[in-house]
């Protein structure tokens, strides 16, 4: 994923409007599998990928390294807006220095929790999430690409998963990461990450009325690749008789 950092027309850059480009969404609760699953969606298609939970990290750390109080909604707003931060492919800059690995500190993953609960904070995000929208395709993983975000998107998945599988991944993605992690704190993390992003007042984590609800519990990450590439390819085939 790439962030232009910029807002310039579609028909500057050479692409097509961004109503006429393709996305596939994938929303779900943490730790459900959406960023190993939209990356290989991605790959398999030839699009680009958007990490919308990325923006949110980032604005967290930002927000932790500057002294910004986790109260502080215009603050952390104003933080969001002007995040000098750069994407290429699966290597993520603040500032000129790499974060991949910072952001995913369970530290940053709460406060990013705390953080996405703001109006001001999400709607400052908001363009700039749009802005990935350019050709061939866009796979967009959040928590409100299809409802918020991308409502008009071709293919709105809702990827779910047991909490205990959720927490047994995110252990496994971290000690992957050299970062120790007990699975009893990331359970208790998690169902209280749930609750807040369930609960909140602005754009709660929920299925869009016309999503299709996934269980990966018992799935692999290939195979969830593949029921999406499948549910994707059958409306295409459904498109194409209509217009025969």
């Amino acid at each position: 994923m790439t962030d232009t950092g910029g807002t310039a027309s579609d028909a500057a850059a050479g692409q097509a409007p961004a109503g006429l480009v393709p996305v596939i969404t994938i929303d779900g609760p943490t730790a459900s599998g959406k960023g190993t699953v939209a990356h290989g969606v991605a790959r398999r298609l030839g699009w680009t990928v958007l990490d919308s939970g990325a923006l949110y990290r980032l604005t967290a750390l930002a927000a932790l390294e500057r002294g910004i109080a986790a109260d502080d909604q215009d603050g952390l707003a104003e933080a969001a807006r002007t995040l000098p931060v750069r994407f290429e492919g699966q290597h993520i800059y603040l500032d000129g220095r790499e974060v991949g690995y910072d952001i995913r500190q369970e530290q940053v993953g709460n406060l990013a929790s705390r953080v996405a609960a703001y109006g001001p904070v999400r709607q400052a995000l908001l363009d700039r999430q749009r802005a990935f929208r350019r050709g061939p395709g866009l796979v967009a993983d959040g928590r409100d690409m299809g409802t918020v975000v991308f409502p008009d998107a071709g293919l709105k998945i809702f990827l779910v998963a047991d909490v205990q599988a959720r927490a047994e991944r995110r252990r496994k993605q971290l000690m992957e990461k050299g970062i120790s992690a007990n699975l009893e704190d990331l359970l208790r993390d998690m169902r209280e990450r749930d609750a807040r992003d369930t609960q909140r007042a602005v754009a709660p984590l929920a299925p869009a009325a016309d999503a299709v609800v996934l269980d990966s519990s018992k799935m692999t990450a290939q195979e969830t690749v593949q029921a999406i590439l499948d549910l994707w390819n059958g409306q295409r085939s459904v498109a194409a008789r209509r217009l025969r």
